[in-house]
């Protein structure tokens, strides 16, 4: 499934808009994360973790974790589809 990264087209769509998330574990104390921005764009970063639970551990990754550069992001999320947030 691809997932489609566009800007919303009117203040009625930005209200509902939410972010799309994805985690991949890269080790057990290792995750890569991807999520949608509301400007039209997706970044993914990357941090390590205990790794006694990767669904409460994903968030601590997406607020502290060191941005991936494009290529290796695409590489690891191919469904993400649109530009890569700078």
């Amino acid at each position: 499934m691809t997932i489609l990264c566009r800007r919303p087209e009117s203040p009625k769509k930005a209200a509902k808009w939410q972010k799309t998330r994805r985690v991949r574990p890269l080790a057990h104390n290792v995750l890569a994360v991807a999520t949608t921005r509301i400007e039209g764009a997706w970044k993914a970063y990357i941090g390590a973790v205990p790794g006694f639970n990767h669904e409460l551990e994903k968030e601590e990754v997406f607020r502290q974790g060191t941005q991936l550069p494009e290529d290796v992001a695409r590489c690891l999320f191919p469904d993400f589809d649109g530009p890569y947030a700078r």
